[in-house]
């Protein structure tokens, strides 16, 4: 049996039923889920063995690898990209690189070129003569090795860049600096950023 109250509450009436099995409300929808937080990159590291230097000969030997890690698709200089990664030297030491392209599926080069905006596409006169790889734009193949040697003689900021076509545009690029005011060569890490 059920009964039907009337309550009356200033201008408001209100009906409850008794006797009657109510269902609760539902609750309310679960909230929409979150997709897992991804864990952040972790930051490559310089290895020591990567730059030697002999003062007395004024060189500093930077080894230089393309493709060392995944990052950017093995489009890296040594686990780093967008100049994220900086080699300094004092003006008029020799520069010697020794590349390797670690890189088990893409060609790769390198050369040192002026920091210009638009970066090109392709490769262009070195800022340094004898400041390349051979078959820029060929790249050499995976497991592929290559060596060039400088004297870095004009102060200024440039890059160390894959001329592969589209490779240093898709962020294959690292910075060297020539310092007149610097005394020993470096490789420090630097912000990562497309601006130069």
């Amino acid at each position: 049996m059920t009964k039907l109250f009337c309550l009356c509450a200033g201008l408001g009436v209100f009906s409850v039923r008794v006797g009657m099995a109510q269902n609760p409300p539902a609750p309310p929808p679960a909230p929409a889920a979150q997709p897992a937080a991804r864990p952040a990159p972790a930051t490559p590291q310089i290895d020591c063995k990567w730059l030697s230097v002999d003062s007395a000969t004024k060189t500093a030997t930077l080894q230089l690898i393309a493709g060392l890690t995944g990052l950017n698709g093995a489009l890296n200089f040594n686990g780093f990209k967008d100049g994220g990664l900086t080699f300094t030297v004092p003006v008029n030491w020799n520069v010697v690189v020794n590349f390797t392209n670690n890189d088990g599926m893409l060609p790769h080069s390198a050369e040192v070129i002026d920091s210009v905006k638009p970066m090109p596409a392709g490769p262009v006169d070195p800022a340094f003569p004898r400041a390349q790889t051979v078959r820029l734009a060929e790249g050499l193949a995976p497991l592929e090795k290559d060596s060039f040697h400088f004297t870095a003689n004009k102060a200024g900021t440039y890059l160390i860049f894959c001329a592969v076509p589209g490779h240093g545009l898709a962020g294959m690029w690292i910075r060297f600096k020539v310092s007149a005011t610097e005394k020993q060569p470096t490789l420090t890490a630097t912000a990562a950023a497309g601006g130069r």
